[in-house]
Parts: C-alpha cells; structure tokens; sequence
C-alpha cells in the first residue's frame, strides 16, 4: 500500500487502524478498543490495556533471540570512550537498578527526576523507571538550580538520579552543586539521590539522602516487569519554553509504545537490527523518542552520542560516527548541519569517510532553510527528508514516509499529514483557509496515540493553551501554509508572523531568502516595533567562515535580495552581522527574546539559553541599528 491508501485507511477506520498497529506491542492484557473519548475534548488510548514499556525495549528482544545485538552504541570523542552494549547486557544493568529503586521505596506511579549527561547510565536510568512504573521526568543535565528547583516542586520525585558532571569542549560542568542547590531552593525535598561518579569529577555525597550509584545497587535483586494501565504516564517532559514557567508534557504508555514502533519503519525506514542515530540529547522530546524508546522497542541498535557537531575534534565527527558504526538512518537539527557548513563549507572532512551505509539524512526541530537542505543533499548525495513535531506530539505529525512510499520532495516543506493527524489551517476565528494562504497550524481532535493527553497537575492550563482557542482542534503555535497538494510549509512560530502595515509576513521565509546569499551560514528574523508601519523587520546574520568583505556591501546585497524576492511590502532595510545567534541548548533561536530587546521590554532570562552573554551582543547590534535604546 502507497502513502495514499494507509492515510486513507486511518481516515475512514481510524479505530482499526490503531489497532491493527497495536498488535506490534506485547501486551500483558491486550486492549480491547483504541480510542476513550468518554472525557472528550481529553481524549486517551488502549486505556483498559496492561502493558510494561521496558519489557517491550529490553524483555522480548531478549527472549527473541536478540540478547547479543548491540542495543546500545556509546560514543563519546569528549572523553575518547566508545562502548557496545548488548540487549542482555542492557536488560540485566536496567533490571538491578530497577530493583535498587524499589528497594528504596519507589512504586508504580512515584516519580524520579534524572537529571544527567549523555551517558549509557542515563537510559539506564529511564528504562529502570518504566520497569518498575514509576514516572521518569529527564531534566536536560546543567540547567540551573532554579530551573530544577521548579520541576521538583512541580514532579515532587521520591528520588533524584544524576551524575557528577556533565562535560562540554573545554570544561567540566560539577552536577551535585546544581542538585544540592535546586533540593535547597525546592519546597518539595526527594528523599533519595543517587549519583553516578564520573572519572573527570567526583561529587561530594551527603551522608543519609546521597548514595553512590553502584554502592546503591550493591544487593539489589533484579526487578521483574510491573504491569500499567495503558494511560499510565511513562513519563513527565517539561516543555523548554522560553517565557513562563513550564509545562509537564505527560507521555501515556501504550500509544506511547503503539505509535514509536510504527514510526521507526513506516517514517525513518529501518528494519530491526539496523543502525539508527538520532544526534540530539536525553534530555529533549527527540532524545526520548529516539535515542531511548523508539529503536530499542523497534529492536534496533541506537547510537548515544556525547560529542557535538564542531569541535569535537573537528566538523567531520558526524561523518565518522555515521562511518564506523554503519549507520542506515540519521536524524539531527538544521542548526548542526549549519554548524558543520559554517566550518568547512566545501565539505572536505567527508571525503575522509566512506558514507555508502548511510541511506537517508532527516531534519527536525527548526525549519530546514533550503540553502542548508540543497548543501546537505550535494554533499552525503542521500535523500533529505524535513519533518515536523513537537514535545507535545512525541512524534511526527508531517513528514514523508520514506519506509511506505517516498514522496517528492517540496524544498521547504516537511512534506504530508501522517496517519492520525488531520492538519488544517486557520484563520483567526477558525474557519479553513484556502490552499497556499499563511494562518494558524491546527490539528483536528483526537490527536492520535503517542501524544500528550494533558500537563501534569495542569489541566485548566492544557485546555488554555492548546484547546481552547479553536474548538475541536489542537493549536500548534505553528503559522504556515498547506498547498494544493497537501504539502504543509511551517513558516514559523505564531508569535513570529509579524504586521507590516496590515500585511501579515512571515520571518521564517524572510530568513530563507537571506539563507540564500552565498555568503550566510546562518541568520534570523524579528519583528521589531513601528510608529507607523506597526512592525518592521530586522534580520541578523552570522557568516560563513573565512568570508572577509565588508560587512556592509553584505547587508545591502541581502536587503536587495529580499526586495527582489518579497518586494517591497516586507520593508527589509535593517540587518546586522554577529558572530552568533542566540539559541536554546536544543538549537532553537530566540527570536521573542530577541524582539523584547530590540523594543526595549522588560524579558526573563530564558532558562535554557545555551550562553546569556549572547543576549549582550545581540542588544550591541540592535543599537547599532537604532532599536534597544537604554
């Protein structure tokens, strides 16, 4: 069957559908219906199911036959470790630790907050949870105290699993001081932290509340499988928004587990066995996903990386990686890719390795500007697929897939609805638009298995925010376009279609067109204020490296490019060239935080900002231009 027909098949028995699909999990009591909606517009799955998440990663592919596969790739170029973990292997750490947690107390439902690096001892971690029922939520390691201080009283975990340090290019960053400082800061107090010591640093333990990790697990009998409901949370993911406190996603067990295993082939094209990487972090809704939960359920081997794209040593670090471990599938951010043409924009390092494993390169997170698509494509000569999602949604909403039907590709679009997802676009009082018209991304209700039924301990708050403003629909946040073909085209964030004398515009195409100046490695657009024309927009540049001309004759070029390709209704007069662009540890630009400064507003320093000294230099450039005037 084509893409055509499955979609079609999950349209007109959308119930069948899913549970034709569930039949891929080993259930402990089988689910005798897809879809609750008793509680309607708060939909649930397989809720009268019983299921254990870590039998079906870890247990089956055991039993099956699988105990010797690698499970697990560790390869981190910052500390020169490299480490292949085997499904039995893997299952026997997972079933201790599980059994060290119960032995302290921890029970189906209780939570247990992680807070770690990218190590093999973090999906431990988070697969000793699910065995036992209790409710994980990873904190992405080295936020600051008061970040975790905010997940702890909201999570209130029994335990806190971490590491002595986490490690960056260059530096030793010492976990314990954040942790103790967050339980300080805290109302809610865990009683247990276990801390696994790192080689490079070892943490201070607190007699009575602190235990090392193999000292606590010394003893420990093995823990079998709990079984849970099928709307048991497997976990809490807080959203990384960049104003207001923030949101506890919760994932349910069993369309977690349903919609993960339908994905790693029908979306990413892998069979069991196979090698998959996604280059992101635990700590993020794709690391989850699909560094943890989707290929060890699928039986693949998933690759846990510690390095990043420059730097460690070098830009040809992904090109190794993909060579030495055979990878078939890889997935990672735009920002990286922009990062690896940034520092050797001809490509050279890859001509050191030989790519042929590789057959599909995938992009998500950010919108994947053409420039770095058609860069992407000419050097690894393999399909680039852009695909679209979000922490709320666990998984891809539109994409192409590849292991169904490959579709042509649109560049600039992460391509069709996937099956459980009728995406529409609206306008302000939520009626349809036409094809090809700019309006808000909405998703028609129920969301399909895998996505997030509700927030933790915040149901008014997920009615407010996602529900509420289009009745009978998910709002996204997102504003794009839909074409004749069903092609989706995401230009942006809502909040980023900024009003150009009455013309509504998106910054993200603004930046496709500055993406294409030969010499822009990477670039953003904010709106900022207007007496008269309400807003105007400003872009930023960053440049490929070795690029020595003026900066100016840059700006003029990229201005007239833009009147060229926009015309003048987009009223692009101003950019400025930095070094840098301010982003989120997970890539994604701050473009509202941006624009708060650009109009001299009042902004919270966001929580996940990879450096906040960034934030400075972007108030410089913005003063330079006019705007941020103290």
């Amino acid at each position: 069957m084509g893409y055509s027909a499955i979609y079609q098949s999950w349209e007109s028995d959308p119930e069948g559908f899913w549970m034709e699909a569930a039949n891929a999990i080993d259930w402990i009591k089988p689910p005798s219906f897809a879809l609750n909606s008793s509680q309607a517009p708060l939909f649930e799955w397989f809720t009268d199911a019983e299921v254990n998440t870590c039998y079906n990663a870890l247990d089956r592919h055991v039993k099956s036959g699988r105990a010797d596969q690698t499970a697990i790739i560790y390869d981190s170029p910052i500390t020169g470790t490299k480490q292949h973990i085997s499904y039995q292997t893997l299952l026997e750490q997972t079933a201790k630790l599980a059994g060290a947690l119960g032995a302290s107390g921890i029970t189906k439902g209780d939570r247990v907050i992680i807070y770690m690096p990218m190590i093999p001892q973090t999906i431990v971690a988070m697969l000793a949870c699910a065995r036992i029922g209790a409710i994980h939520s990873v904190v992405f390691g080295g936020f600051a105290a008061n970040e975790l201080a905010v997940r702890i009283d909201d999570a209130s975990p029994k335990a806190i699993l971490s590491a002595s340090c986490g490690i960056e290019p260059g530096r030793v960053i010492a976990y314990k001081p954040l942790v103790d400082a967050a339980i300080e800061l805290a109302t809610h107090k865990p009683d247990t932290v276990v801390v696994y010591q790192r080689e490079q640093l070892t943490a201070e333990l607190q007699e009575g509340r602190d235990f090392d990790w193999d000292a606590f697990q010394n003893g420990a009998v093995p823990a079998p499988c709990v079984p849970v409901e099928g709307n048991h949370p497997a976990y809490i993911l807080y959203t990384s928004g960049t104003t207001g406190a923030p949101k506890g996603v919760i994932r349910p067990t069993a369309g977690h587990l349903v919609a993960l295993h339908w994905s790693m082939k029908n979306i990413y094209n892998v069979d069991p066995g196979e090698v998959f990487w996604a280059a992101s972090d635990l700590g993020w809704v794709v690391g989850h996903s699909y560094i943890c939960y989707g290929p060890l359920i699928h039986g693949n081997t998933s690759i846990l990386f510690e390095g990043k794209p420059v730097g460690t040593p070098d830009a040809g670090t992904f090109w190794r990686v993909i060579s030495e471990h055979n990878v078939r599938s890889f997935f990672t951010a735009p920002t990286a890719f922009r990062a690896i043409k940034r520092e050797d924009p001809e490509g050279k390092f890859k001509a050191k390795y030989d790519l042929n494993c590789l057959r599909v390169l995938y992009l998500a997170g950010e919108r994947a500007d053409p420039d770095t698509i058609h860069w992407a494509k000419n050097l690894l000569n393999v399909p680039v697929i852009d695909h679209w999602w979000q922490t709320e949604t666990g998984w891809t909403i539109a994409g192409n897939p590849m292991g169904i039907e490959p579709l042509p590709v649109k560049i600039g679009s992460p391509s069709v609805a996937m099956p459980g997802y009728d995406i529409q676009i609206l306008d302000e009082t939520g009626n349809p638009l036409p094809p090809n018209t700019l309006g808000a991304i909405a998703v028609k209700l129920p969301l399909p298995p895998g996505t997030f039924p509700s927030l933790w301990n915040a149901e008014e708050r997920f009615l407010k925010s996602y529900l509420n403003t289009y009745p009978g629909y998910y709002e996204t946040g997102d504003a794009g376009l839909m074409d004749e073909d069903g092609y989706l085209y995401v230009m942006s964030r809502t909040d980023d279609v900024i009003n150009v004398a009455g013309h509504r515009l998106s910054t993200g195409a603004m930046e496709e067109v500055l993406a294409n100046h030969p010499d822009v490695a990477e670039c953003a657009v904010i709106g900022v204020s207007d007496a008269l024309k309400g807003q105007l927009p400003v872009g930023f540049l960053c440049l490929t490296k070795g690029v020595n001309r003026p900066h100016q004759e840059i700006v003029s070029e990229c201005v007239q490019m833009m009147r060229d390709t926009m015309g003048p209704v987009a009223a692009f007069k101003s950019a400025a060239v930095i070094d840098r662009l301010p982003k989120t540890r997970s890539g994604k630009i701050l473009r509202a935080t941006m624009a708060k400064i650009a109009d001299g507003e009042p902004f919270k320093m966001p929580a996940t900002i990879d450096d906040p000294v960034i934030l400075d230099e972007i108030k410089i450039a913005l003063q330079s231009l006019g705007y941020a005037q103290e």
